[in-house]
Order: structure tokens, then C-alpha cells, then sequence
């Protein structure tokens, strides 16, 4: 088990991890023997919480190598936040210490898709429930549509999953008075990333704060 690390630790984790999945020399932490197993029946100390999309394509344990009990894994279409993904987060950097929250976005997300669609073309769902995550989604597409890129859906695409990424870090980071809290005064970090389902690489948006 993991014991907490600051976010600047918690980062370099994911990144040299992720380095590895991506050119193919992973070390096999998904593996688990019975004694491991067991060990993480006492308790659970992930050093970081990843906020990604439910794409079958986007496993976090897999593009950052990383093993049981290494990452609090919050999915959902989109990587939107609603009520359930903030209290979700707020669980766990208050009860394990995790001090690094990541945003994860990918290339060729199907919500984005679903949510360009619906507005260029008129192609809106008969479910409530997937319309609600289209809704979260729209604002980041809206405010390209007025330009250029509403001519190239792939540019369109590529920009509104970047900002979609950026609204869902920044609702974090500002839609919680614990997230908030911890923010300023206990060292946690939310930044947002995208995973190219193309190379396999994770690119970070954000710098950590200097110490």
C-alpha cells in the first residue's frame, strides 16, 4: 500500500507510469498475488484520484500502470462533474489524504461527439439522462462554434474535450468549500490531462504550483 505523498509525488508517479504503458514495458502491477489481496482488506491509501471517462479505451489502472489500491478511479461519460463526482472526490482526499486530483479527457470521446452532433447537426437523445450529460458537455463546445472551427469537426473535437477537461477542473476546483479548503491551505492539487488513444500518452494541462 501507498502511503500519502504530496501532489508534486504523486504526478511524477503517473507520469513515469504512464511512460512506461506507452512504450510497452509496463511492470506488471495489475498482477496481484493472494497476499496482496489480503493486505488491502485493512485499509486503501491511493496517491491519486482520477476523474476520467467511462470509455472502455480509458482504464487509469492500465495507462498509468499502476496497481490495487494505487488510484481512487472515478468514471462517468464524459469525465463531466456533477453533484456525485465532487462528493466522490471530497470522500476521498478527506478520508485517505490523497492530494493530487486529475481530470482525464481522451481524444476521440464519444460524449463530446454525441454533444457536437446535437448541436451542428440537431441530433439530440430521447433519454433525459444522456441529454443531462450533453448539457454539461455543451458548454464547452458553444463557445467554438462562432469561429472557425465549426468547419472542422475533428479541430472542433480536438479543442472542445481540452475545454471540457478545464470545466470539469475548474468546477472542482470551485464547487466544494472542502475542495476549496484543502486547495488553500493542506497542498491539494487539481489539474486536468488527455489521453491520446492514438500514442498511448497522458499530456498534463497544468504545472503544480511551486512549493
Amino acid at each position: 500500500m501507498n502511503q500519502s505523498i504530496s501532489a508534486s509525488e504523486a504526478l511524477a508517479r503517473l507520469r513515469v507510469g504512464n511512460q512506461r504503458f506507452a512504450t510497452n514495458q509496463c511492470i506488471g502491477n495489475t498482477l496481484l498475488n493472494h497476499t496482496q489481496r489480503l493486505e488491502s482488506l485493512a485499509c486503501q491509501t491511493p496517491f491519486a484520484i482520477i476523474l476520467g471517462c467511462s470509455d472502455s479505451r480509458v482504464p487509469a489502472e492500465i495507462i498509468f500502470d499502476q496497481g490495487l489500491g494505487d488510484l481512487f478511479v472515478i468514471r462517468v461519460a464524459g469525465n463531466i462533474v456533477a453533484p456525485s463526482q465532487i462528493g466522490s472526490v471530497e470522500f476521498a482526499v478527506s478520508r485517505y489524504h490523497t492530494r493530487l486530483v486529475v481530470v482525464l479527457g481522451h481524444s476521440h470521446c464519444g460524449a463530446v461527439t454525441a454533444t457536437i452532433e446535437a448541436l451542428l447537426d440537431g441530433e439530440d437523445t430521447e433519454s433525459r439522462n444522456i441529454a443531462a450529460i450533453v448539457n454539461r458537455v455543451k458548454p464547452s463546445v458553444e463557445g467554438f462554434l462562432d469561429t472557425d472551427l465549426r468547419h472542422d469537426r475533428l479541430a472542433l473535437h480536438r479543442a472542445a474535450v481540452r475545454a471540457n477537461v478545464r470545466a470539469s477542473v475548474n468546477h472542482l476546483r470551485h464547487g466544494s468549500a472542502i475542495i476549496e479548503s484543502l486547495i488553500a491551505q493542506d497542498g491539494l492539487v487539481v489539474i486536468g490531462a488527455e489521453y491520446a488513444l492514438e500514442t498511448g500518452v497522458v499530456h498534463f494541462f497544468d504545472e503544480l504550483p511551486s512549493a
